[in-house]
Order: C-alpha cells, then sequence, then structure tokens
C-alpha cells in the first residue's frame, strides 16, 4: 500500500512541478521585458548621445580651447496632464517615459544647467489651487536634480493663459516656484528670456512698460560691448561682453488650443511685465522645415498667425534690433525647425520632450562658450518601438504557453524532428 501511494503522490506531483515551471518562465519573460522597455532602453538610446565639440578657428583656436564650456540641456513642451483632460493611464505612461528619459540624460549627460521652454503643464492656466499644488508635486519629482544642476523655467500659454485670459493670480502661482530671472549669465554668457506676450501691439498699457524693460536691457547689453567701464553705464554690476541667447516659447501647437475667451479679463487685469510667456520670432509657416521630427508635410505650409502662432513681424524686427541675439531657442509646434531671421540669425524649434505630442521626441544639447556654440540633438526612445516590443512579447508568452500545453507544436522540437528526418534520407 505504501508503494502504491508513494507512485500516486509522485503523479500528482509532475502536473504542479510543471505549472511552477511555466509560471517562472512567464515571470522571468515579463520581468525581462518590463525592465528593458521602462528602463534599460532609456540608457541604450540616450547613451548614444555625445556632447557637440567646440571647433576653434584658424586665427585663435588657442584662445577657444581655454574658453569655459557650459554645457546646457534644452527641452520644451513636456504638458504634464491634469485633472480635467489626463487620462490616469495616459498620464501615467507619458510622465513616467519623460521622467526616465530626464532622469537618464542627467545621470549619463551631466548637464550644467537645463532649461524647459514653456508648456511645463497642460491645464496650468485652468488649474484650482489644489489641482496645482498636486501638479507640481509630480514636476519636482519628475524633474528632480542634483543641486549643482541650475534648472531654469520659462512659463508657456498653457502655464498661465493666453494674452486675453492671462492674470497676475497665475503669474505669481508660476513665479513662485520657478524664479522670475529674466535676465542672467554664467560662464559670461548672457540668456534673455523676453516678455512676447506684452509684445502684441495693442493699446494695453503694459506693452509700453514692457518695451521700454526691452530697452533697458539692450542699454545694458550694448554697454557691456561697446563701452565697458565707462560712466554711461551707470552703477552695478556689467554684463559679460557676449552677444546674448535669446530663450522663447510658442503658444502651443497648432491646432491643438482648446481655450474659449474668459469675459471680465482685458490689459489692466493682465500681469505685471516680468512675467515670461514667449512667442517665436515671425515666420510666415514651417514651410522651409525639414528632417524627420519636422511638422508633418501636411501642416507645413499652414500660415502662422501673427500674435497668436508667432510674434508679429514688427515686434520681431524689435527684438532682434534691440537685443542682437546670437541665437534663439524656442518651443514651436512641438516639432523642429531651424530658420534664419535677417539671414543671419539662427533660431532653432525644440520638439517637444513627450510622447503625447510626438513618436520621437528629442531635447538639444549645447557646448556654449562666450563667443561660440555648438548644438546637436539627442532622440529618445520612440514609442511604436517600445510598443512593438510588448506586442512581441505577448506574442512570445503566448506560444510558450501553447507550447507548454502541448496545444502546439515546439518549434525547437519540430526544426529537430526536420533535420532527423532529413538525415535519415
Amino acid at each position: 500500500m505504501a508503494r502504491i501511494g508513494l507512485g500516486f503522490g509522485r503523479w500528482n506531483f509532475h502536473p504542479l512541478k510543471r505549472k511552477s515551471s511555466l509560471l517562472l518562465k512567464l515571470i522571468a519573460v515579463v520581468f525581462a521585458v518590463l525592465l528593458f522597455c521602462e528602463f534599460l532602453i532609456y540608457y541604450l538610446v540616450i547613451f548614444q548621445c555625445k556632447w557637440p565639440e567646440m571647433k576653434p578657428t584658424a586665427d585663435d583656436g588657442e584662445q577657444a580651447t581655454r574658453e569655459p564650456v557650459l554645457k546646457a540641456m534644452f527641452l520644451a513642451d513636456t504638458h504634464l496632464l491634469g485633472e480635467f483632460l489626463g487620462h490616469w493611464l495616459d498620464k501615467l505612461r507619458r510622465e513616467w517615459q519623460m521622467e526616465r528619459a530626464f532622469q537618464t540624460a542627467l545621470w549619463l549627460l551631466q548637464p550644467e544647467v537645463v532649461f524647459i521652454l514653456g508648456d511645463v503643464f497642460d491645464e496650468g492656466k485652468w488649474s484650482t489651487p489644489e489641482a496645482w499644488a498636486d501638479d507640481m508635486a509630480r514636476f519636482q519629482k519628475m524633474f528632480r536634480h542634483p543641486s549643482h544642476v541650475q534648472l531654469k523655467v520659462v512659463a508657456g500659454n498653457h502655464d498661465i493663459g493666453f494674452h486675453y485670459e492671462m492674470n497676475i493670480y497665475k503669474v505669481k502661482r508660476f513665479e513662485k516656484v520657478f524664479s522670475s530671472e529674466r535676465l542672467f549669465s554664467w560662464k559670461g554668457i548672457n540668456f534673455v528670456m523676453v516678455n512676447s506676450v506684452a509684445l502684441k501691439g495693442d493699446s494695453c498699457g503694459i506693452c509700453s512698460e514692457a518695451e521700454a524693460e526691452l530697452i533697458e536691457v539692450s542699454h545694458r547689453l550694448n554697454c557691456s560691448r561697446e563701452v565697458h567701464g565707462s560712466s554711461q553705464c551707470g552703477p552695478g554690476p556689467l554684463l559679460p561682453t557676449s552677444a546674448p541667447i535669446l530663450l522663447q516659447v510658442s503658444p502651443g501647437r497648432k491646432g491643438r488650443v482648446a481655450d474659449s475667451r474668459q469675459p471680465g479679463f482685458h490689459c489692466s487685469h493682465l500681469t505685471p511685465p516680468s512675467a515670461r510667456q514667449h512667442y517665436p520670432l515671425y515666420r510666415r509657416s514651417d514651410a522651409n522645415c525639414s528632417g524627420e521630427d519636422a511638422a508633418p508635410p501636411e501642416e507645413r505650409n499652414i500660415p502662422f498667425k501673427e500674435n497668436y502662432d508667432v510674434l508679429s513681424r514688427e515686434a520681431s524686427q524689435k527684438l532682434l534690433w534691440w537685443l542682437q541675439p546670437r541665437l534663439v531657442l524656442s518651443g514651436h509646434t512641438h516639432s523642429a525647425c531651424e530658420v534664419h531671421h535677417e539671414g543671419r540669425v539662427p533660431e532653432l524649434s525644440v520638439p517637444s520632450f513627450s510622447w503625447r505630442n510626438r513618436n520621437n521626441p528629442s531635447f538639444i544639447m549645447g557646448s556654449i562658450t562666450p563667443t561660440d556654440y555648438a548644438l546637436s540633438k539627442c532622440y529618445l526612445p520612440r514609442e511604436h518601438v517600445v510598443l512593438i516590443i510588448y506586442c512581441g512579447a505577448v506574442g512570445f508568452l503566448m506560444v510558450l504557453t501553447l507550447t507548454h500545453f502541448g496545444l502546439l507544436a515546439s518549434p525547437f522540437l519540430s526544426g529537430l524532428s526536420l533535420l532527423r528526418k532529413h538525415k535519415t534520407r
């Protein structure tokens, strides 16, 4: 009886052992796929990005190599979803993607400063105080950074609203967390952030104040470049002699704006001139933009509307004349574009950083000195590649399960039997 019981026990144990073996295989595959798609793929892709090297000229090559180089990252249009339009799964997926991409880039590339060129939040212009606090907590978790890395954030229309809906409360709420700094210098390099929302050219009283500030900034820049040390510059420290880099933000992707005019808002309620919400410089359209991350061909020839999609022609000319920038960087239609203003000043539109806005997000890496700069683009993992890997993993798990239960012939055994048949012939 004991031998019969032992045999019966072994007969019961065998299927259990097979099920445990299958479960372990499934867990191992799922863990490996998750580890690769949610962590390792970011290291694998961003590891290929390198800081652009400065190319010294033949005349002053030795001097150029001695200049301090600032390593700067530029990204745009993160659009953290809010409580109204954001589905929880969409929010979880896209914010995890941006967090892993940002943290991986910080660890691998070691930038000194990171600029986010507006539209940090998707619903900042509508957010209640409670929703704003939740959005800020998520942002600070996603974009956490070491103390030696500076993070500069510029307000966009999705953060504080368009010209007709922006008010002091929204701007102060934004500036309470992000600095209201508009002009700053580091390593001899001047960065200027312009309140271009006040350059609409209407009868708004704030516009004259904003223009007066720009004239003052222009005076300080010209003073440092042309009459350094002169009494005409007045008291206070002088700016470096470097031509400035202008940072701007677009009002949002063309065709995606879901705003409605709110009654009761007019120019007297708008933010003071220190607010920072910026449009790209004037251009007719994205017709001359090209590249794999440019706007879709069907959107490139759509004309831009002045003071809505881009600054007016007049305001753009004033900025170029007053500030004389050597480079303009802006968030724009969530797509890449490079244009040259007056045939000499390049403006680079930085694509969106989020999978929600494009399949192939990226950011700009800049090696900048007081006299020169070099830029390169770093692409993030493509969303469709990750989805293909997940679909392939699901198919593999199905084949593994069916093969285990004998419902599908094992590919290995089938191939082995075919090989044997071929040898016997």
